[in-house]
């Protein structure tokens, strides 16, 4: 059924962000199936015997990654950095995907446990780390990274060694790694230790017991460094980040029924810091910037936001706030600011400025809300480097631009009785180790198809490898509500572990419906992995949930489909290998309840079939179920054939995820905002 190779592991440096930010940690595998692969572009900086200190970077070539952290949806912004660097502003990549937000996205795993009784059981992110981080020895040689400057880093590296072809430019971060070079074979290029002096660049190659496996210098490649891009709006670190708030509050305050202003470049409305309580009603705030540059200050670390709180506690309710500045976000919570905002309306009209934001590990709890922006990688709903916590109750959350989901997830957010909509990207993006959890919520996404995606789709699961997520489980759960996808398929997954629910969801589908889920590697032309290697490991569960299209997957790729609760799904199961390379040890096994039920559409090929519930065709005729050996398991009257590693009919899915409830996750309104 498919072709095998044994694939590698990813080892990804961990480099540490700013105070609660987040560590860029190991890619998960499961089995032999290889989410990523590891590749460091750096210029040496110092030699010593057979260590060599790499200055990382990314090479300023290909096609733009988003500044902010959006979807890779549609058309990338013309100040977003470099897709080798990152895949866009906003997802950094989806608004990352296609769409993605990729700042974090363009704005695209870990506690999975992906059960199953077969050999091809899926490792949990978490054993993977442990394993990554051991300090492994090899023939060839091993390496050992340190942080400088509490920065990741920034972008990606490039794949390949691609970057050697000629007048590329290294931009570099703050962040140096140590390797140990003990065995010169792994030079390219019959190179020796006599080449690599310092300021050499030079791209390494780094297998899944973290041994390099190739070392080869780069050249006609210029260096610059990170701070070169400050013109553009982009930062090195938060140690270089300001603010300036027209109105600062530093001490514990109530003021209601007062207007706010600012149109200095970069700077906020209003700034809370130094464990301030302050309490603001029936406030008007308007922040209007032709000068401000928006980027990474903006999207990490809030600055020009409208509405700023760092470090402490902010109470807003009945506000009117407007900012028409770039990366001016409506309300930014960063660091140790705890942000409580209820029945305002915020908007937003410029590039990487989000309605509701928070990054660096803060906090924003929202209820009642509506909120509308109008900029590229600029989510309704957003979150960037360092990730946090939101909880959304209630509202209306409209996102207007290109590569602006709804909802730009690097965070933890619980979303419940909300409408989201995108109306030029796809409704959600989330990015690595993150979770977003909706109940009873309505979201629409109409993301544009494009050349540079492998595929049109309303929600993306994925990783960009920007550094702006830590590389782990993407979680999206659903309970009740409604999907409304105007174009394209529906979830797809790449370059990384993933876990989706959906439990009584109402789902209107695209006309152009391509596919229910796609669970595979792409061609890497916004920078998602290495090609051929870049698969995805999915949990898929389905609770009394009703479903209908295909379901992709590859061989270097893993999918585990539990249909439980009276669940059904008309359509098929397709292995297709377009983006597997020459293949791996990947799998598609599905769990069907004794309740559940699979109309099938087309012949459809799985691996592990564990069918308690009842499988036919359209027209009710039995469907034939036949071992990739010639045995027959199930001798129908269809015209479609099921083909499969094996067959049972025990109904194996107890483990299947759980549903959530949104009262686990609710806040109640602080007495503050009543």
């Amino acid at each position: 059924m498919k072709n095998t190779k044994k694939m590698q592991c990813l080892l990804l440096a961990g480099v540490i962000a700013s105070a609660g930010a987040m560590m860029a940690g190991c890619s998960s595998s499961s089995s032999n199936v290889s989410i990523t692969s590891t590749e460091i572009v750096g210029e040496v900086t110092a030699v010593d015997g057979d260590e060599i200190t790499v200055t990382v970077g990314s090479l300023s070539s290909g096609m733009g990654a988003g500044q902010g952290g959006e979807a890779p949806s549609g058309e990338v912004p013309e100040d977003s950095k470099d897709s080798s660097e990152e895949q866009s502003s906003e997802d950094k990549s989806s608004e990352s995907s296609g769409s993605t937000e990729d700042s974090s996205s363009t704005d695209s795993s870990t506690d999975e446990t992906s059960s199953t009784d077969s050999s091809k059981t899926a490792k949990t992110m978490s054993d993977t780390k442990e394993e990554a981080s051991e300090e492994t020895e090899s023939d060839k040689s091993t390496s050992t990274s340190e942080s400088e400057g509490g920065q990741e880093p920034q972008g990606e590296a490039p794949e390949g060694g691609e970057g050697a072809a000629g007048s590329q430019t290294l931009i570099e971060s703050d962040t140096s790694m140590t390797f140990t070079i003990s065995d010169e074979s792994v030079l390219e290029d019959d190179a020796s230790m006599d080449d690599i002096t310092e300021g050499t660049v030079v791209d390494i190659t780094i297998d899944g017991s973290g041994n390099i496996e190739s070392v080869t210098i780069l050249t006609d490649v210029q260096v610059s460094s990170s701070s070169s891009n400050q013109e553009q709006g982009e930062s090195t670190s938060s140690t270089d980040v300001s603010y300036s708030g027209v109105t600062e509050y530093t001490s514990d305050t109530q003021v209601s029924d007062e207007s706010y202003t600012s149109t200095g470049t970069d700077e906020e409305a209003i700034w809370v810091s130094e464990g301030a309580n302050v309490s603001l009603s029936n406030i008007t705030v308007d922040r209007t910037s032709s000068d401000s540059t928006g980027g990474d200050n903006s999207s990490f670390y809030g600055v020009g936001a409208a509405i700023l709180n760092t470090q402490g506690n902010l109470f807003l309710s009945n506000a009117s706030i407007t900012s028409d500045s770039a990366g001016g976000a409506g309300v930014f919570s960063y660091d140790s600011g705890v942000t409580y905002v209820a029945d305002s309306t915020i908007t937003t009209q410029q590039d990487t400025s989000g309605g509701i934001h928070v990054a660096g590990g803060a906090a924003l709890y929202a209820w009642d809300l509506s909120v509308e922006t109008n900029g590229e990688s600029a989510a309704a709903i957003r979150s960037d480097r360092g990730g946090g916590t939101m909880v959304v109750d209630g509202g209306t959350y409209t996102s207007n631009g290109t590569g602006s989901p709804a909802v730009y997830c690097t965070a933890d957010i619980t979303i419940n009785d909300a409408k989201l909509t995108a109306t030029g990207s796809e409704a959600v993006c989330i990015e690595g180790l993150n979770s977003l959890r909706l109940f009873d919520t309505t979201l629409t996404g109409n993301m544009p198809d494009d050349e540079q995606n492998d595929n049109t789709w309303t929600v993306i699961l994925y990783q960009s490898m920007s550094g702006d997520s830590e590389v782990g489980n993407s979680d999206f759960e659903m309970v009740g509500g409604t999907i409304n996808s105007e174009n394209g398929g529906l979830f797809y997954t790449t370059n990384t572990e993933s876990t989706i629910l959906l439990s009584d969801v109402d789902i209107n589908y695209s006309d152009d419906n391509d596919f229910f889920l796609q669970v595979t590697g792409n061609t890497n032309e916004r920078g998602w992995g290495t090609e051929g290697e870049n698969g995805a490991n999915c949990t898929f569960t389905a609770d009394d949930q009703q479903m209908q299209g295909k379901i992709i997957y590859d061989s270097i790729s893993t999918l585990d489909f539990y249909m439980t609760n009276g669940s059904s799904l008309t359509g098929c199961f397709v292995d297709d290998e377009t983006y597997a390379g020459d293949g791996g040890d990947g799998y598609c096994n599905v769990y069907i309840s004794e309740d559940s039920t699979w109309t099938v559409t087309a012949d459809s090929e799985v691996d592990d079939l564990y069918n308690a519930g009842t499988i036919t065709d359209e027209d009710g005729n039995t469907v034939s179920i036949v071992g990739e050996d010639g045995t027959v398991y199930v001798e129908g009257d269809s015209s479609y054939t099921i083909t499969v590693g094996s067959y049972s009919t025990d109904d194996k899915t107890s483990n299947a995820q759980e549903v959530p409830s949104y009262s686990d996750y609710e806040v109640d309104k602080p007495s503050e905002l009543e």
